[in-house]
């Protein structure tokens, strides 16, 4: 009888051992966020009935893919000769917002990455450009700079950057404050700003591409050393590899009917060329300007991207748990091409082209690692670009260049004559910043030297809207562009006398092309959402793109950024 209770005592006691191991391994379980985001449990109602209670849903990955300077109507230009994994399988199965657009100015990349993650504009979020006048140093400053800063990765001074110049929350850092850190977020881009910016603050990483490595790197900002993935990569070469033959366009030359002829007076060339046609001697240029830059201006610029972007999905165990996670993948290269070649040539479209078959290799990528039904998509544009002027010319379209130096000195000299003093201390951003000390030490009334001077670049042409740091401050505007101005407008970082130029007026050179302005060219982009819960359909009514972080934020069910001044998409939620 002994023998049977001590052998029952041991029994009960490992019973009780290996149900309170559970309990602990059920608490921890939850704590980590490894719990099934699907599981049904079912309870009592009020009277009684047994029901289903779904614990909440979100996606284990969300993937935001900015496509820098791809205006809107680039996704049905080339549609024909698009394959059937990439954009063609975003706008078919996916959900598309065809009337997207950016709602301040400037239109330059910085501000776009930024409105697109924050919810709301530079007049909030504070990054008025890519750079401006600082009227505290007197010095030029760039949006992502942090001389603080370490790099990591390589020797250079280009990873001296954090988005310490970004004043609010972005969705990711949302997402970071709603599991308490758990989710990981990282951000890849050629271009530093197209990846910390998306980013937040509170990213685990961003990476973009130091041209004199010619690695992948990142700042002290986000850690000491680059993971094993990121060295591992980086010891492939693959820049190296990609610029060790020359750019040969995808299809015959002549399919390329959507663009003008391969040698025209409109396009600018990669350096050392003489002609702005194919094929691109890439070892070459790379060989005689010592640098691989020159991958940026190519389509395997965004392959590049590409590869990393995948790299780090499998690096750094993407969407791997039930926490969701978030990609930030920004391709520069189609901004790089797009300025040098213009919008209507055959490298614009054969970038194009290549870029849709990475956009397949991208999505089978996520679908092999997460599942693209765990996978939430956005694909969007952080601005879209201008005709070259003198194309609009020959076809009879109102289309000029700014000189600009001419204007400052113009308004220089005008200052000098009627206040006694140049005054201007900057002009940029089509923002003229003057000096507030000789200002002040002038006695000058600041409002009237403000008036005067938007007064007189009236005169210089009369087509051109000017405004005021008290126009801008002290009303509302509802009409457009105005209205795009003032969103773009902040007190303690813009200029005093901002100018907005009619269509098509460019401060660039004779050839290439540029954004920034208000205009549907400009400010017209894609909005691809994919995957996780949405349906297919497309959305026709106006959207703008401090919409979509708040979208995000309603679908993933948490707070909306702190500045956020967007709104929910409905149709895409209802449906």
């Amino acid at each position: 009888m002994k023998t049977f209770l001590n052998k029952a005592l041991v029994l009960t006691c490992a019973w009780l051992l290996f149900a309170g191991h559970q309990g602990v391994a059920q608490q921890k379980k939850k704590a980590n966020g490894d719990s099934d985001h699907k599981k049904e449990t079912t309870v009592k109602s009020n009277d009684g009935k047994d029901t289903k209670d779904k614990s909440l849903q979100r996606p284990k990955l969300v993937v935001g893919i900015v496509v820098d300077q791809m205006r809107y109507d680039f996704l049905y230009r080339y549609f024909d000769k698009y394959g059937d994994g990439g954009f063609k399988r975003l706008m078919n199965d996916g959900y598309s917002c065809e009337q997207t657009y950016y709602n301040y100015i400037p239109t330059y990349t910085g501000p776009g990455h930024t409105s697109i993650y924050t919810g709301t504009t530079p007049a909030i979020h504070g990054i008025i450009a890519n750079n401006w006048y600082d009227k505290k140093s007197g010095k030029l400053v760039y949006c992502t700079q942090d001389d603080s800063m370490k790099t990591i990765g390589s020797a250079s001074a280009a990873g001296r950057m954090s988005p310490n110049r970004m004043t609010v929350t972005t969705i990711t850092d949302q997402l970071q404050l709603a599991t308490n850190g758990r989710s990981k977020v990282i951000g890849v881009a050629l271009k530093d700003r197209g990846a910390i910016l998306p980013a937040g603050h509170s990213a685990d990483a961003a990476y973009w591409l130091d041209d004199s490595s010619p690695n992948w790197i990142t700042s002290s900002y986000y850690m000491n050393d680059e993971p094993q993935w990121v060295k591992d990569f980086n010891a492939q070469n693959k820049v190296n590899d990609y610029l060790s033959r020359p750019w040969e366009t995808l299809y015959p030359l002549a399919s390329y009917t959507e663009s003008l002829g391969d040698n025209n007076s409109y396009e600018g060339m990669l350096p050392g060329e003489t002609t702005p046609t194919f094929p691109h001697d890439l070892p070459t240029i790379s060989k005689n300007t010592n640098s691989t830059a020159v991958i940026r201006t190519t389509p395997f610029g965004n392959s590049l991207t590409t590869d990393f972007a995948l790299a780090a999905l499998d690096g750094e165990q993407l969407g791997a748990d039930s926490v969701t996670d978030f990609l930030c993948a920004s391709y520069s290269s189609t901004d790089y091409v797009g300025h040098t070649f213009g919008p209507n040539s055959i490298e614009t479209e054969d970038t194009y082209l290549r870029l849709d078959k990475d956009l397949k290799r991208l999505l089978d990528g996520l679908d092999q690692k997460v599942g693209l039904n765990n996978v939430l998509i956005f694909l969007t544009a952080d601005h879209g670009v201008s005709e070259v002027p003198a194309y609009l010319q020959s076809l009879k379209i109102p289309g000029t260049i700014v000189n600009e130096k001419d204007m400052l000195g113009q308004v220089k000299s005008y200052c000098a004559s009627t206040f006694g003093d140049s005054l201007v201390a900057s002009f940029i951003n089509q923002q003229f910043f003057l000096n507030e000390s000789t200002v002040a030490k002038l006695k000058l009334n600041r409002v009237d030297v403000d008036e005067k001077v938007a007064a007189f670049v009236r005169t210089l042409n009369d087509s051109y809207q000017v405004f005021t740091a008290n126009d801008l401050t002290r009303y509302e505007y509802s009409h457009l562009p105005a209205r795009n101005v003032q969103l773009g407008y902040d007190p303690q970082r813009s200029g005093d006398v901002v100018v907005n130029y009619p269509p098509h007026y460019l401060e660039f050179g004779s050839k290439g092309t540029t954004h920034g302005s208000p205009y549907n060219y400009d400010s017209h982009v894609p909005l691809l959402w994919f995957g996780w819960h949405v349906k297919d359909g497309k959305y026709y009514e106006r959207v703008n793109i401090t919409d979509a972080a708040v979208t995000v934020a309603a679908m993933l069910h948490i707070l909306e950024p702190s500045g956020a001044t967007g709104s929910v998409i409905l149709p895409l939620l209802k449906k």
